[in-house]
């Protein structure tokens, strides 16, 4: 009876676990994230991901669209991780292996963007402003497509390891969301 309810607390503690959400952490905030993340999607998310670095970034949008591309290339380098993981652990079969391995692809050229653009955000200059900010928007926008595709391959299948799978993606496209709404916020703010 006791192993049952073991069972039972570990069975609901893992579906929890695996629903697809952009909720992350204890919410922790102070007025200068807060406006930060005034213009995100997930904004819950980007508080708690990016409170850090309120005393440093206080109220500089160029300041906080790093730290949001930054947060997000580590939680798409996470995910690359356990994506290859599950490629070279070669337990998907048929159209799910062939989906893995097209995720692994979309996640890695997601990073190079999203990599991309941190250099570039490293290096604004006024009169590339406009120029530089085009570039990263369409970067970012494209590592969020490339981020979305992945899941397409896994439309309609079920199990454990593909609810997983779909909820780390989920939260690494909340993540890219809150980026592109900072640095679009950085781009409308001018150099």
């Amino acid at each position: 009876m006791a192993h049952t309810r073991v069972m039972l607390v570990t069975f609901l503690f893992l579906s929890w676990l695996t629903v697809p959400s952009c909720s992350w952490g204890s919410r922790r905030e102070n007025s200068y994230v807060k406006d930060a993340c005034s213009v995100t999607r997930y904004k819950d998310l980007c508080i708690n991901s990016l409170s850090s670095f309120s005393n440093t970034a206080k109220r500089d949008p160029s300041k906080w669209a790093r730290a949001g591309v930054s947060v997000t290339i580590g939680v798409t380098k996470n995910t690359t991780r356990y994506l290859i993981g599950l490629k070279m652990k070669n337990s998907m079969k048929g159209r799910n292996r062939v989906a893995i391995l097209d995720c692994v692809d979309e996640f890695l050229d997601a990073l190079d963007n999203l990599h991309k653009s941190l250099g570039v955000l490293r290096d604004i200059r006024g009169e590339l402003f406009d120029t530089q900010m085009e570039d990263v928007t369409t970067w970012i926008s494209s590592a969020l497509t490339d981020e979305d595709t992945c899941l397409d391959g896994f439309e309609g299948q079920k199990g454990k390891e593909i609810r997983l799978l779909a909820t780390k993606v989920t939260k690494v496209s909340c993540f890219t969301s809150n980026a592109l709404a900072l640095v679009t916020k950085l781009a409308s703010a001018g150099p």
